[in-house]
């Protein structure tokens, strides 16, 4: 662009003064030009003219009127015969107990029923409960688990009724074993191997640790962990490996400081499995229950074994069982260790330790029959 005409341009530009170019060019400096030249304007407020009543409220669209009108021209609709939609039918609230009495009735081939005034109590298969003749306990208890409900919706959760839920789990079984096959049966056996692999009552802690107190607040020497440990499964697997299952060894999971898991024998675990296999069908479900509450097939073999009426020819009588309380303590020997060292929090490993003596409760109910 020739000199003039860009002298001539910033000449007679409106915005502020600058430098001419040649000047930019001699000092160096940036030329600096101006694209907006308007003023700023203040908002100018009018006043309200507006005279009379403010606006209607706005009137809902078409197709959002009234409920109940909406009614009153359904009904005009169904007498003038008029197709009409189809209703969704909503689900029944049991917030009330429909029966007034419980009963256990006798029926004629021996078992025992539970009824709900005139009405059976029933599996979740639809299938009318049936509790075998020599475990009149088990039916009485399952009565009162009934009579002390306050509605039926409170019959749907399982903990609620845990005995009549382990009884069903139970006759299933029994209708598996009488039509020929092993579906449930191949699956608790699958499941309670799985848990001898890394058994609670032989998971030992190591020798050496660094959290263990060598004296208590008296003085005195504490028993570690695994001392408790070997003295509680030393006495149970002693009676599995001589009574129940003669001649096999079972030998710790956890022993060293080594975090994978021993495994039994392959001969140990034959043995174990065939008894599993050929439990009758209440003691099936009772191991299963026992298994799942205690983390621990020996433990809930041991227990089964000490009360099931079919295992009679073990038991002395007048020899102290293995109980709730063992069970319970050779099951959560490392909380209850722990929590009385540092204390248990409140709420939590209180309501734990009476929720394992429920279920493992359920399972003495479940195996026991008529006192000899």
């Amino acid at each position: 662009m020739p000199r003039k005409v860009v002298t001539a341009f910033l000449r007679t530009s409106t915005a502020r003064p600058v430098q001419t170019l040649s000047t930019a060019i001699r000092c160096n400096a940036p030329v600096s030009r101006a694209f907006h030249t308007s003023m700023l304007k203040a908002a100018i407020a009018h006043p309200v003219t507006a005279h009379g009543p403010p606006p209607n409220a706005p009137s809902p669209a078409a197709g959002f009127g009234d409920r109940r009108k909406q009614q009153t021209e359904g009904e005009g609709d169904r007498q003038q015969g008029q197709p009409q939609p189809r209703q969704i039918k909503r689900p029944m609230v049991l917030k009330k107990r429909f029966w007034k009495d419980v009963d256990v009735q006798r029926k004629q081939e021996g078992d025992y029923q539970v009824l709900l005034d005139t009405r059976p109590v029933r599996t979740p298969a639809k299938d009318e409960l049936s509790i075998p003749s020599t475990k009149p306990y088990l039916a009485h208890a399952i009565a009162l688990e009934w009579d002390v409900l306050n509605s039926a919706r409170q019959a749907l959760k399982n903990h609620m009724i845990p005995l009549t839920s382990l009884a069903a789990r139970a006759g299933d079984i029994a209708q598996e074993d009488f039509a020929g096959t092993t579906i449930v049966r191949d699956q608790i056996v699958e499941t309670a191997m799985r848990y001898l692999d890394t058994d609670t009552l032989i998971c030992w802690v190591p020798e050496q640790t660094d959290y263990t107190p060598e004296v208590d607040e008296n003085g005195q020497k504490r028993e570690t962990l695994r001392e408790a440990q070997i003295r509680v499964a030393k006495d149970i697997i002693a009676f599995l490996s001589t009574k129940v299952w003669p001649g096999i060894e079972i030998v710790p999971v956890l022993d060293t400081n080594s975090i994978f898991p021993a495994s039994q024998t392959q001969a140990t675990k034959d043995i174990i499995q065939q008894w599993i296999q050929g439990l009758e069908a209440h003691d099936l479900a009772a191991l299963e229950r026992g298994i799942l509450a205690s983390k621990s097939l020996l433990v809930a073999a041991r227990l089964v074994a000490d009360w099931s009426e079919n295992f009679r020819h073990l038991q002395r009588p007048g020899q102290q069982k293995f109980g709730i309380d063992e069970a319970a303590e050779a099951s959560s020997l490392e909380v209850r260790w722990q929590t009385d060292m540092w204390g248990e929090v409140e709420d939590t490993h209180d309501v734990d330790k009476e929720d394992l003596k429920r279920q493992l409760g359920s399972v003495i109910v479940l195996v026991s029959g008529e006192t000899r």
